[in-house]
């Protein structure tokens, strides 16, 4: 049997989304798991999780003759890779990181860089409501205590629809807020 075919029996036996495999120099074999996704639900992958995952990937891996020298399993974190149309869903209206497999080119159509392959804005479906789309602004972040005059003009907000196999690598863009305040609601 495959890795790949023998770990996804295994996790999504034991009730959980396979999200990476990934095979690493010295022997590490690096499985991250996440719970099937559920509208409306937050549930988040624990250390007790990640223990039952390990006990049951040790043994069916051993059973098939896979050989690694250590096997590490763990939550998605802050910084999740998206790479299925349900992960895109899920994550609709989210902040993320993307990177494009190929620059622009000319249907930049002069709003940004013809060069430019990475982007962070927010996940979108787009205007048809088929596909995908990232949307930004080049405006710069607020610094902590700064004031920003009313007579400022915000800058132009950016559309750039795309496809997955457009897609080298899309991830949630990781936001901490340290100080655990939000912002106070405007009336």
């Amino acid at each position: 049997m495959a890795l790949q075919q023998i770990v996804e029996e295994t996790v999504i036996g034991l009730g959980y989304d396979l999200v990476e495999i990934e095979r690493s120099a010295g022997g590490l074999l690096r499985i991250t798991i996440d719970w099937p996704w559920q509208p409306g639900s937050d549930a988040f992958i624990t250390v007790e999780d990640c223990e039952k995952v390990n006990r049951q990937l040790q043994f069916a891996l051993e059973v098939d003759g896979v050989t690694y020298n250590r096997l590490e399993i763990s939550s998605p974190g802050i910084d999740r890779p998206l790479r299925h149309e349900k992960d895109f869903e899920r994550f609709a209206g989210e902040l993320i990181d993307l990177t494009l497999k190929a620059p622009m080119g000319e249907s930049a159509q002069g709003m940004v860089s013809a060069n430019r392959k990475k982007f962070r804005g927010t996940l979108e479906r787009d205007a048809a409501g088929t596909g995908w789309q990232i949307v930004w602004s080049d405006e710069p972040a607020v610094k902590p205590g700064q004031r920003i005059s009313k007579k400022r003009v915000p800058a132009p907000l950016h559309a750039l629809g795309f496809t997955l196999d457009e897609l080298r690598e899309a991830r949630l863009a990781p936001v901490v807020d340290f100080k655990g305040r939000k912002p106070k609601a405007q009336a």
